[in-house]
């Protein structure tokens, strides 16, 4: 036993050193990170074809109209388009044929039509037309054993493809060589959205593919839950020969942001493509509709506003470089017409505070989005092992709050218990002890705080706001420390893409509250174990009134409404979106809510009352949602690490004015108080 002692109890104070070290030794990995993140800053802004020519086919003269909206969206900084694989329902709106059924062809030439025939018949626009599309239609349609024959109707050239009108509209052909080359011709940038509805064969998607690249294609898009190649059976196979495909012709992939579920394969061809990936934002139909709605100039304006803050806050906060905007025409009956918002789409991009202007103030430019060229140390190897040792020691550190005597069991189970999951899976270990620093981290930072209170160290300053304010300074660069192992351990490009997620950053939310709350209740007093024991008992014990059930309704309401802020899905009134906006706007980084109006404050007033009255550590403890929001802040691993700094800077100095402005209110109450109630009352 005096051997354990012995060891046990130097370790105690040696776990912070070994923290330290492992800290500065995670350092390069975080610099390498942000080398990483900053470069790439070319901003590629794209519009979907395709949504331009259903817009235009609702248009008296559609061509008329296509070819007056391109050059105001290229002028708007719209300077790519999105082309989809063709179908002949594409090629009809577009023009480029006319197509009917048996019953409408027998119709249009006044014959009579077999009745058990429902064939599909399909007239070119001209012999230009005809030269570029019927190659392709014929391919695809033998390609799916359907016979075509060729017909004709009043010196026009066509086809009869036997197969219903309805089913051959559907089927996916390579996409439209006409109106690639007219986009092309006009200056832009061409991005194609490729799918997996057929049959993957290396040598078509190769000649394929070479047409993009000719064409200057440098980015696909995936269209459907599928990516190019993905099947049930030889689906590594064919994976990796469309990565060598697209590596060859010098094509990337973007990846769509939000999406509810991955798309099948993607994360295996991003990787055989060595990541030669972006993030897309889309600007979806359903957000423009927002903007055709029948609204008062002002609250147009502020929509128009609302859309170019969500477009620079996904660029410059989220390593968006792919904006893709989407629109439709719809019926507005106060108006009496069609509307559609592309007018709205271009002030947003280029009018008052437009998007564009303001991304490239912050140190973007326009044009085609590029991958990151990932930059990487050769210190990683030596790193995993101070990052280990170092992580182990501060989870060991927040233990030791509760079970000091078993500080060496801890390290010893921890490190062998780690060693093991990492043999059994690289990333499962990596996610595992980046949740556990981010949770040890503020817990650890919050305790400490808590006990320099209860053992009276607090009481000796003389001044509480000097206390106040480097109890909150030290507390937050404790809470840091989490930060520095969850960045290092998690500085893989595939959660800056995020092709990969942080599993377990729920637990963050609620785990360092717990701890810090048991610690204050049962562990922070200077007694033994039984004392303590006794003391659960005690308040196991406690009668009940009506007045705990009420405060502790309260406390579980108040718990509800934290969690449904937390994450992507949180809701944000009006009034508080338009503060955030605000802040957005005036800051250019918008701080936590949660921290500089909350957390932040109420930690500093209960560190400045500390001095004087030990009752107010219960207000220090609420202080733990502001330190486990600046760890949870960088577990937005898609979130530039320098917006992240700046995020968490402006929270404490803005927390650190309101608490002092809280601090001030409270001295002018109590002194009042003294001065002219209590003589009052004790009359």
């Amino acid at each position: 036993m005096n051997l354990y002692q012995t060891w046990n109890n130097p370790l105690r104070n040696i776990l912070w050193w070994f923290v330290i070290i492992g800290m500065l030794c995670s350092l390069p990995l975080a610099y390498a990170r942000h080398q990483t993140e900053t470069s790439a800053n070319q901003v590629e802004f794209v519009f979907d074809y395709r949504d331009l020519l259903d817009i235009a086919d609702l248009q008296t003269n559609p061509q008329g109209y296509v070819n007056t909206e391109l050059p105001k969206m290229k002028a708007a900084g719209i300077s790519s388009m999105a082309v989809y694989e063709s179908t002949l329902a594409e090629f009809k709106e577009s023009r480029r044929i006319d197509m009917y059924n048996s019953r409408d062809a027998a119709a249009l030439t006044q014959t009579f039509g077999n009745p058990n025939e429902n064939f599909t018949y399909v007239l070119f626009a001209d012999s230009q037309t005809q030269q570029k599309l019927e190659p392709l239609i014929k391919k695809t349609f033998a390609d799916l054993k359907v016979d075509v024959k060729p017909w004709s109707f009043k010196n026009r050239n066509g086809l009869v493809i036997q197969m219903s009108m309805d089913d051959a509209s559907m089927k996916v052909m390579d996409p439209d060589p006409i109106a690639l080359q007219m986009l092309k011709d006009q200056g832009f940038q061409i991005v194609v959205r490729l799918s997996n509805r057929r049959p993957f064969n290396t040598n078509e998607m190769d000649a394929l593919l070479k047409q993009f690249h000719d064409l200057g294609v440098k980015r696909i898009i995936v269209d459907g839950n599928e990516v190019p190649g993905y099947t049930e059976e030889n689906t590594e196979m064919n994976l990796n020969k469309m990565a060598d495909l697209l590596h060859k012709n010098g094509i990337g992939l973007a990846a769509i942001e939000l999406l509810k579920e991955p798309q099948k394969g993607f994360s295996t061809l991003a990787k055989e493509t060595n990541y030669d990936v972006v993030r897309l934002h889309s600007f979806t139909e359903k957000d423009g509709d927002k903007l055709t709605e029948p609204l008062k100039k002002v609250e147009l304006a502020d929509r128009i506003q609302g859309m170019a803050d969500r477009l620079v806050l996904a660029v410059k906060d989220r390593n968006i470089r792919m904006v893709f905007l989407n629109a439709h025409a719809v019926k507005s009956v106060d108006k009496g017409k069609l509307v559609d918002p592309l007018a709205s789409y271009y002030e947003s991009l280029q009018g008052k505070d437009g998007a564009i202007p303001r991304i490239e103030k912050v140190g973007f430019t326009l044009g085609p989005a590029e991958a990151f060229d990932v930059h990487s140390t050769g210190w990683q190897k030596v790193a995993r092992i101070f990052l280990l040792v170092g992580g182990l020691s501060l989870i060991v550190w927040m233990l030791s709050f509760f079970l000091p005597e078993l500080t060496l069991i801890f390290f010893v189970i921890g490190l062998i218990g780690l060693v093991g999951l990492h043999t059994l899976s690289a990333n499962l270990y990596a996610q595992g002890l980046a949740l556990a620093t981010a949770i040890s981290a503020p817990s650890v930072a919050v305790m400490l705080a808590i006990r320099s209170v209860r053992s009276g160290a607090a009481a000796k300053w003389k001044s509480g706001l000097a206390f106040g304010l480097w109890t909150l300074l030290k507390t937050s660069a404790i809470s840091l420390l989490g930060v520095v192992y969850e960045v290092a351990l998690l500085n893989h490009i595939t959660y800056s893409l995020v092709l990969q997620q942080f599993r377990g950053v729920g637990m963050l939310h609620l785990l360092p509250i717990g701890i810090a709350g048991l610690y204050l209740l049962f562990f922070s007093e200077n007694n033994t174990y039984k004392e303590k024991a006794a003391n659960v008992r005690r308040i196991l014990s406690s009668y009940i009134s009506v007045l705990w059930i009420v405060i502790a309704g309260v406390g579980l309401a108040a718990i509800y409404y934290y969690l449904s802020r937390t994450g992507n899905e949180g809701q944000a009134s009006t009034v508080e979106k338009l503060f955030r906006s605000f802040l957005e706007n005036t800051l250019g980084v918008r701080p936590r809510t949660k921290e500089f109006l909350v957390a932040h404050p109420i930690f500093l007033l209960g560190a400045y009352l500390s001095v004087r009255y030990r009752h107010a550590v219960y207000l220090l403890f609420i202080g733990v949602i502001g330190q486990l929001s600046l760890v949870d802040t960088f577990a937005h691993l898609h979130t530039p690490l320098h917006i992240s700094l700046i995020r968490i800077f402006y929270g404490l100095i803005l927390g650190a004015i309101i608490g002092i402005v809280l601090i001030a209110v409270w001295e002018i109450l109590t002194r009042s108080w003294k001065r002219w109630v209590q003589p009052q009352v004790s009359k």
